[in-house]
């Protein structure tokens, strides 16, 4: 209740949320995390928690349950290959590698009954499940609660992946956590696979002595239009600005690859007594910036009433420690599967499993293909299964799919 006051207030002041780029300058150059040399350190591995965002429901892709639970390589889903992975990794190193997943009310119920299911071991450990929180959507006129008669739920929305703090610090997780003696904590997201617990990042992290840690990539033209790292003029702090910070006449340099060099993979390492310290200094809340969606109440009708949904990203807390750093990490570490380019592509033989993660196939000669689907025939995934019931096609030796035509 405290972050979204925090959010409201800052709302109804006239803050727009937006980052103009007269005040910030581009990221310095960072280290590369394929530089490490330092030998990995396993006895971290008993004060470190890993933690995947589960709360999406992938509607954007046509889904109505948790999108981890899709199908991406063979009959494993994401959460297959990610339990896979927490499993495999205490069985290398002997030790128990604490897992946690934020779900949200949308997601809880199938997540934990698939994991009962398939993980049991899993699904039984203390602290497994951690709820996201909802807020209420707001009346673009009025700024009071908006209403939905037809369907009250929609009165309702997720805060963004920022409510991580709000959620660690309501529940009781956080202190819970310092208590048992974790350090260290590595966020992701559940659609990426790629962002699995790396012992030689997890060294770097804890021997640097940085409270926060971003991995960023390289940006390219395909990644443009998503949130980069910058430096704020005033203070000189490190700083994330989303899209929907941006305003238009700044989008031409936002999109500047050339300038604005990296972004943000939403790979977070965080040092979770510094976390409490922040949240102690600001009465019980991580001031986040906020981030101001213009929606409708009912998401399957544009002609329902305008609402705001106010949100927070929770790579912007880089600017709420002082001394946070980021880090250059390879492509292999994201591989987020945000539209049915992206699923198919994951699903074809150009990515092979490794220790339980996607890969890029050798013959592929080092560079994916590049995806080009018809974004309105194929944007939901019931398109895509349609399409590939005689299979997944071979994409190996393709270098660039712009259509299906070959179905047709």
């Amino acid at each position: 209740m405290s972050a979204f006051e925090s959010t409201f207030n800052s709302l109804v002041s006239g803050n727009t949320g937006l980052i103009a780029e007269s005040t910030i300058a581009p990221a310095p150059d960072l280290v590369n995390a394929e530089s490490f040399s330092s030998e990995p350190d396993t006895s971290l591995l008993s004060s470190t928690v890993v933690l995947k965002l589960n709360g999406g429901l992938g509607t954007g892709m046509g889904l109505d349950k948790a999108k981890s639970l899709l199908k991406v390589k063979g009959d494993d889903t994401f959460l297959d290959l990610t339990a896979k992975q927490i499993i495999a990794m205490r069985e290398e190193f002997k030790s128990n590698v604490k897992f946690m997943l934020m779900n949200s009310f949308s997601t809880s119920a199938d997540t934990l009954s698939f994991l009962q299911k398939g993980y049991p071991a899993l699904a039984g450990e203390e602290g497994l499940e951690m709820m996201q929180n909802k807020v209420p959507k707001l009346d673009a006129n009025t700024l009071e609660p908006a209403t939905c008669e037809s369907d009250p739920s929609n009165e309702w929305c997720p805060p963004g992946h920022g409510d991580l703090y709000a959620a660690l610090e309501g529940s009781g997780r956080l202190d819970s956590l310092l208590k048992d003696g974790y350090k260290y904590m590595f966020v992701s997201n559940s659609d990426n696979l790629g962002a699995s617990l790396d012992l030689s990042i997890l060294t770097y992290f804890a021997k640097s002595d940085t409270p926060f840690m971003m991995e960023c990539c390289e940006r390219t033209e395909n990644d443009k239009k998503g949130g980069h790292l910058a430096v704020r003029n005033s203070d000189g702090q490190l700083i994330l600005r989303e899209s929907a910070m941006c305003a238009d006449e700044d989008e031409a340099a936002f999109q500047d690859i050339g300038k604005h060099r990296f972004f943000n993979t939403n790979n977070l390492w965080i040092r979770l007594d510094k976390l409490k310290e922040i949240i102690n200094a600001n009465g019980g809340f991580i001031p986040l910036p906020m981030i101001k969606n213009n929606k409708t109440v009912d998401p399957k009708d544009g002609s329902s009433q305008k609402v705001l949904q106010l949100e927070t990203a929770m790579g912007a807390a880089i600017e709420c420690f002082k001394g946070a750093t980021a880090i250059i990490v390879p492509r292999t570490r994201f591989a987020p599967v945000k539209k049915c380019n992206d699923l198919l592509l994951l699903r074809s033989d150009a990515y092979l499993l490794e220790n339980n993660k996607p890969v890029l196939n050798p013959e592929c000669g080092g560079k994916a293909p590049t995806m080009a689907l018809d974004s309105k025939k194929y944007k939901l995934v019931g398109a895509l299964e349609e399409a590939t019931t005689g299979g997944i096609p071979s994409l190996v030796k393709c270098t660039k799919l712009r259509f299906l035509d070959w179905f047709a």
